[in-house]
């Protein structure tokens, strides 16, 4: 009975796994310019991001050709769905980058598709503000 609780316990959990490499406070960044990315197939996604650097003090802007020129830093993303049921958020990167030189990253990623933990369906919003937070901490919230 113990090696089932074991094996189901392991099975359920889904493991996240959270990448962070956060913005240096000295770069004092008030604004950044978000290249949309046709590509990601999750609609909250952008306004996510946004609500989250703006939490934290830095305004954005969303551009979907050339990037405009008062542009400094530059975020670019992915983020890849998967399905279960419904669709769900299983892997998402931002880079942040000043003269085409990466000075923050950050990279969430639930492993093995989240197996049968039911977090897995947890909205964008609750699976990154933390990884924004952690993205952006040397820059105050207004939690």
């Amino acid at each position: 009975m113990k090696r089932f609780a074991l094996v189901f316990f392991a099975v359920t959990a889904g493991c996240t796994s959270v990448t962070v490499r956060p913005v240096d406070q000295s770069l004092g960044i008030k604004h950044i310019c978000i290249k949309e990315n046709p590509k990601v197939q999750v609609n909250d996604f952008i306004e996510v991001i946004r609500d989250g650097f703006d939490r934290h003090g830095i305004s954005s802007q969303v551009f979907d050709s050339a990037q405009p020129q008062n542009c400094e830093y530059l975020l670019t993303y992915t983020a890849l769905r998967s399905w279960d049921f419904s669709p769900y958020l299983s892997h998402a990167e931002l880079r942040l980058e000043k003269d085409y030189k990466q000075v923050a990253y950050a990279e969430y990623h639930l492993k093995g598709k989240g197996g049968l933990s039911l977090t897995k369906w947890a909205g964008t919003k609750s699976k990154m503000d933390p990884v924004i937070d952690e993205l952006l901490g040397a820059y105050k919230s207004d939690r």
